[in-house]
């Protein structure tokens, strides 16, 4: 017997097992034996990986393993990084131009 962990994170809570299989038990089996399916049904079909690393359903666990369900993902990351670049930019040139003439000034002079 191996004992290994399966983490899934739903929306709002974390499920967390620690479980006891089969040595040469897959990653697929130890799901199934776990019960996530019963309590997160969303979960099915979902990616998985070990420590971070993506793997397959038929990917042989072995002791102190972590395996890990994926959820989709929401956004885009790549629409992400735009969308906190046009807020970072946005929000600096505002700051630049709500300075007060005496403070820019002050900033002008002391540089050097």
């Amino acid at each position: 017997m191996i004992t290994i962990e399966i983490v899934f994170a739903a929306k709002n809570t974390l499920w967390q097992h620690t479980l006891s299989v089969p040595a040469h038990s897959t990653a697929q089996d130890a799901l199934q034996s776990s019960g996530l399916y019963d309590a997160h049904p969303e979960a099915i079909g979902l990616a998985m990986g070990l420590f971070g690393e993506l793997c397959q359903p038929q990917t042989e666990l072995r002791n102190g393993d972590r395996l890990e369900v994926y959820r989709d993902l929401v956004f885009d990351p790549m629409e992400s990084r735009r969308r906190r670049a046009a807020h970072r930019s946005q929000t600096q040139s505002q700051s630049k131009t709500r300075r007060k003439p005496s403070i820019a000034a002050s900033m002008i002079l002391n540089r050097g």
